[in-house]
């Protein structure tokens, strides 16, 4: 039996999609695999957010969370729990720094500039414009 006609590029292009599908899950997979290898601590990337965010769970406010949840808003629905614990995790890590007794606005936001990658600063700003939040105090963290 031989291929050819529309059957013969048919399985061409699925062998294309399949492999750059299976690329494109594989390279995310192997980020996610390199957050979780141990550093020189002994504890990954992972393991520190998820303790910064157990440590501060108490410190976070009603007003606090909504502002947080309002934030990440504009990431895609897929990547937004991920997105909320990496910020959270930047949050609380700052919290445990500076050892305050509240997670407060001006925390959260520069938490969250820290948090999200130069490459989001755009929409970043312009959330915090839509929030009429002033980012002129926070412009050296840009």
């Amino acid at each position: 039996m031989q291929l050819t006609g529309w059957f013969l590029w048919f399985i061409l292009i699925w062998i294309f999609a399949f492999a750059g599908a299976m690329a494109i899950g594989g390279f995310f997979m192997f980020r996610k695999f390199l957050k979780k290898m141990p550093k020189e601590d002994g504890k990954s990337v992972m393991d520190w957010e998820e303790h910064y965010v157990n440590q501060t769970r108490h410190l976070w406010g009603n007003e606090e969370k909504a502002l947080l949840e309002d934030l990440v808003s504009p990431v895609p629905e897929l990547f937004r729990d991920v997105a909320r614990h990496k910020i959270a995790g930047k949050i609380g890590e700052l919290a445990l720094n500076e050892k305050v007794t509240k997670i407060t606005e001006e925390l959260v936001i520069r938490g969250y500039i820290q948090a999200t990658p130069k490459r989001d600063h755009k929409f970043l700003r312009k959330k915090l414009f839509e929030n009429r939040i002033d980012v002129a105090p926070y412009e050296h963290l840009f």
